[in-house]
């Protein structure tokens, strides 16, 4: 049989690169997008966001992609040191930060950076948070696993008491790692991060992050962009060093289950682990996924602050895989061309 073709057809076409980090999906488009316009990549989330969010819903809703489906989208950067510009997509929007969908691999095998070395290649990536460095493991031709090294990560808040409905008072942290998370132990729910329902552990950190949203006001020094809590991270409580993996999921966007660590959630863990004295410099945590069991490494490796607050930058460490390559297809005649969701 001859290569696959697109057959005659009155639409236009986008084609994708599938990878996944951990389990959790990433679908980033390499042709099909008008040109992103903007200043900035803030500017060209904005744009994405207002013009081309139908374009989002195409690759993230079915029957393309999924509820849980997640996406990046290759932009220009406004930085002379930057590789690339990224912009993240998911259910309900755009990210700012997605440590799962920090595209080393992609950007090395993809010929984005020049010259690759071996045994590790440095990336530069302009995520709309900022500037994060990845090294990706290089030999023979061959991309491996990565690291990252995240943009200021600090705790904005600790021992917040929220009213959740059904639950009465609970206390919470909430910290940041190129995104805003509410952080509590599932075990304040009566539940076990490995082994409950996905759907009980969805409805009390979707409900956590509501309690949240309703009571606190976020703010960031470098742009009020970037001041809103991206979704809660329900933890087994595990928040002393130790060698033994700590698990967590992370229930963010539109109650999106994260199927790996969460790689921005383990930067913002860190953060806070660090700023409550229970992690020193360089000491390397292991996390676990709750839902699959997937693994990612983190640590802090170095102060720095973030406008007045004491900030961390972190290493976080995984590895992401291909699955394939589509071209998507939108027929002008189908009714459900721009895409549906199930809840």
């Amino acid at each position: 049989m001859e290569s696959l073709k697109l057959p005659p057809h009155n639409g236009s076409v986008i084609s994708v690169v599938d990878m996944h980090t951990g389990g959790e999906p990433l679908r980033i488009v390499v042709s099909g997008f008008p040109d992103i316009i903007g200043g900035s990549v803030l500017a060209k989330r904005r744009y994405v966001r207002e013009k081309l969010d139908h374009l989002r819903q195409l690759l993230m809703f079915e029957p393309r992609g999924h509820y849980d489906m997640y996406g990046a989208l290759v932009v220009k950067s406004e930085l002379n040191e930057a590789h690339l510009g990224v912009l993240f997509m998911h259910n309900e929007g755009y990210s700012t930060m997605c440590g799962h969908a920090v595209m080393g691999r992609f950007a090395v095998d993809y010929g984005l950076v020049t010259a690759p070395q071996s045994p590790e290649t440095q990336v530069n990536i302009h995520c709309p948070c900022g500037l994060v460095k990845a090294f990706v493991e290089y030999s023979n031709q061959n991309t491996g696993k990565v690291r990252f090294h995240s943009v200021p990560a600090f705790a904005f808040a600790t021992d917040i008491t929220v009213d959740v409905p059904g639950h009465g008072e609970v206390i919470v942290d909430i910290s940041y790692g190129g995104a805003f998370y509410a952080f509590v132990s599932a075990e304040k729910f009566g539940l076990d991060i490995s082994h409950s329902r996905t759907r009980d552990l969805v409805d009390a950190a979707t409900a956590v992050t509501n309690a949240v949203k309703r009571k606190v006001k976020l703010h960031h020094p470098s742009s009020p962009d970037l001041a809103f809590l991206y979704g809660t991270i329900l933890t087994d409580g595990k928040d002393a060093f130790s060698d033994e993996p700590t698990a967590n999921v992370c229930v963010f966007a539109d109650a999106q289950v994260d199927r790996s660590p969460t790689g921005s959630g383990v930067t913002a863990r860190i953060a806070l682990q660090y700023h409550k004295g229970l992690i020193q410099l360089n000491q390397t945590r292991t996390f676990q996924s709750g839902a699959t069991g997937s693994l990612f490494t983190g640590k802090a490796v170095q102060e720095t602050k973030c406008g007045d607050f004491k900030a961390v930058t972190v290493e976080v460490a995984g590895h992401a895989h291909y699955t394939g390559t589509a071209s998507f297809v939108l027929e002008n005649d189908d009714d459900l061309k721009n895409g549906f969701l199930l809840k």
